[in-house]
């Protein structure tokens, strides 16, 4: 008897890690300017590197979770303008972490003196840095263990706050140095203090469905 196929619901429920490609001679090979062309070229998916050198396929997102993200990216913006004290990125930018991964948090900030200590080529192409402050933003087939593991990397490789933030559970999980994970049930607000001074964000809109 054939195995059942799993339901689109059970399939939300289990969530679905990304295609894990062991690329690594060929990824080794190429240089920053050339895997973003690479990437440009397969725009149809995303693409991480981990640690390892594997080469790492995730899926698009669906429109709640880009309507999510762009919320994220609206109010850290109107925050980040206004203070002046760092810069922003939306989820398409690649950062260089110190450990070898390359990977794009669905939002992040750099300090200023950070970023201005980059050349003018390493602002244009991967970062060769950890943001300071990271959010991931689970979709609906995202397993929740394997972004907590990607959270820890970002805290492990020099990030000084890390929001992971689970519509479906109504959860977030809040990353920091050398402390616990703090886990807040349908909190209605999230503070970046102290790092993020005065960035307050309103988390009603994340949990309507």
């Amino acid at each position: 008897m054939s195995a059942a196929v799993p339901s689109i619901k059970t399939q939300e429920l289990i969530g679905v890690d990304p295609i894990v490609l062991h690329f690594k001679p060929i990824v080794e090979k190429m240089t920053d300017e050339e895997f973003l062309e690479f990437c440009n070229l397969n725009d149809e998916w995303r693409f991480e590197v981990t640690s390892e050198g594997d080469l790492e396929m995730m899926l698009p997102t669906g429109t709640g979770t880009g309507y999510r993200n762009a919320m994220l990216i609206k109010a850290l913006g109107v925050w980040a303008e206004a203070d002046g004290a760092g810069v922003y990125f939306d989820s398409d930018t690649m950062f260089r972490l110190p450990n070898g991964a390359k990977r794009s948090p669905d939002m992040a900030w750099i300090r200023r003196e950070g970023w201005d200590a980059l050349s003018e080529e390493e602002q244009e192409g991967i970062a060769p840095l950890c943001p300071d402050f990271v959010v991931e933003l689970r979709s609906r087939f995202d397993r929740l263990k394997k972004l907590q593991k990607k959270m820890q990397e970002y805290i492990d490789n020099g990030a000084q706050l890390g929001w992971l933030i689970d519509p479906r559970k109504k959860k977030v999980y809040i990353y920091r140095p050398g402390l616990s994970v703090e886990e807040l049930d349908e909190p209605e607000t999230l503070s970046g203090e102290p790092l993020l001074k005065g960035f307050v964000l309103p988390m009603a809109k994340f949990w309507r469905k």
